[in-house]
């Protein structure tokens, strides 16, 4: 296994404390990165995370919203969770998807227009299990946010 897949194992990031630093610090560090980097580099990578850039559509403001957002491929496909570290409600942006379901990905500096469907019952469950693979705290964060169901979504290239 390599270094980045034993970090990305390490209990302590699906930790609470970690959740409740991370979620403040994370984001707002990583898209900092990104942009600086032209998508070439996420800290999250560091753990063998991939992550892209989500822009949103503000479901109050109708203003461009972007996130630092795990992912996973699926049959050309990709997928996104609202895990928010395992909060007690969904993330803005899975609310934002929910609301108008055209964003945009940008990934390793290309961006690809994408239409979000909210997934459910055996799909839902086959990508949760993939996502899992990805970042395996994201089986945390689900126990954690026990009251909600995580929101999973597919992304498809418009």
């Amino acid at each position: 296994m390599s270094f980045a897949g034993r970090l990305r194992a390490v209990p302590i990031l699906g930790s609470s404390t970690f959740a409740a630093v991370g979620k403040r610090v994370f984001p707002r560090a990583d898209l900092a990165v990104q942009r600086a980097t032209g998508g070439r580099f996420s800290l999250s990578g560091t753990v063998g995370m991939p992550l892209m850039l989500l822009t949103t559509t503000g479901r109050r403001t109708g203003e461009p919203r972007v996130t630092p957002v795990t992912y996973a491929e699926d049959s050309g496909d990709l997928l996104v969770i609202g895990s928010n570290w395992g909060q007690e409600h969904h993330p803005a942006w899975a609310l934002n998807l929910r609301a108008n379901p055209d964003a945009t990905a940008e990934i390793h500096g290309r961006r690809i227009d994408v239409r979000a469907r909210v997934l459910e019952g055996a799909e839902r469950d086959a990508a949760l299990a993939l996502l899992q693979r990805v970042w395996p705290h994201f089986a945390t964060y689900a126990k954690r946010a026990r009251h909600r169901e995580l929101l999973v979504f597919r992304l498809t290239e418009r």
